[in-house]
C-alpha cells in the first residue's frame, strides 16, 4: 500500500504466504529494528526459521547466527554449524566461512583443519 508501513505490510503478507526470501528479509528488519518494525529477536529468529525450514541458504545462515549469538534463542553451536553447513553446500559464500570458522574451533563439530579447508 502507498499508506505508512504500507512496505512492511506487503512483506508480512508475503512471509505469511511461504515466500522464503520474504521471511529471511522480514527476519533482519526485526533482528535490527529497521524497515518501520520494532527490534525483536524472536520474531526474528522464527521468520529465519521459516525460511530455513524450506532449505532457503540466506535463512540457514541468518537463524545459524541466532543461535550462535543467543539471540531469540538459546546458544546452541551445534544447531549452528549444522545450520552453517547446510548453507555452505549450498555455495553461500558467507555460511561456507562460517562454517570453516567452526571447524578450525571445533564449535559444534570436531575440530577437523581438513574440513575447515573444504569450506574456506
Amino acid at each position: 500500500g502507498a499508506g505508512r508501513g504500507g512496505g512492511s505490510e506487503a512483506l508480512e503478507e508475503a512471509a505469511e504466504q511461504g515466500w522464503a526470501a520474504a521471511q529471511w528479509y522480514l527476519g533482519n528488519c526485526y533482528a535490527k529494528g529497521t524497515g518501520g518494525l520494532a527490534q525483536n529477536d524472536e520474531v526474528a529468529a522464527r521468520l529465519f526459521r521459516q525460511a530455513a525450514d524450506q532449505g532457503d541458504a540466506l535463512g540457514q545462515h541468518a537463524l545459524g547466527d541466532s543461535y550462535m549469538q543467543g539471540k531469540g534463542v538459546t546458544v546452541d553451536h551445534s544447531r549452528t554449524a549444522k545450520l552453517y553447513r547446510q548453507a555452505a553446500d549450498q555455495g553461500l559464500a558467507r555460511a561456507q566461512s562460517s562454517f570453516g570458522q567452526y571447524c578450525t574451533l571445533g564449535l559444534g563439530v570436531v575440530h577437523d583443519i581438513a574440513e575447515a579447508a573444504r569450506y574456506f
